[in-house]
């Protein structure tokens, strides 16, 4: 009887945190280096856009805790209450900000896909004729 869905799909979490397989060890190592980049990405940037913005008239990017708000739901693609920079060097960032987010959602997406795709090679492996071996009819 072929086990629940849920089962499955946790038990699959649970071989990528462990690197269970070659293909599990893969995207877990694409994951944590894409949080490891995100998370010293969001640091240098929240203490860049505060000194860009810090002292902008009319800016709401004033402390430490507005830049990292400010900057963590930029890279979340989400945007925030707070209203976007003001200083030119600032803006330029946030385009950039935005760029990289856009990016790790492909690469993320690239990275579940392929793993989806190799773990079902892995369980029902598809019969590739030899290249060098020509069927001949009669």
């Amino acid at each position: 009887m072929p086990e629940p869905a849920r089962l499955s799909v946790v038990d699959e979490i649970r071989k990528i945190v462990r690197g269970a397989t070659p293909t599990h060890a893969h995207l877990r190592a694409r994951l944590v280096a894409v949080l490891v980049a995100t998370v010293a990405l969001d640091a240098v940037a929240s203490v860049l856009i505060l000194g860009f913005e810090r002292h902008a008239p009319g800016t709401e990017i004033t402390n430490m805790g507005d830049a990292i708000f400010w900057t963590s739901t930029q890279l979340l693609t989400v945007s925030s209450q707070l209203k976007n920079p003001i200083s030119t060097p600032a803006r330029v960032f946030d385009v950039l900000l935005q760029a990289y987010a856009i990016s790790v959602v492909a690469v993320l997406s690239g990275s579940w896909g392929a793993f989806f795709h190799r773990r079902g090679l892995e369980r029902d492996p598809i019969r590739i004729p030899d290249a060098g071996s020509h069927h001949q009819g009669a």
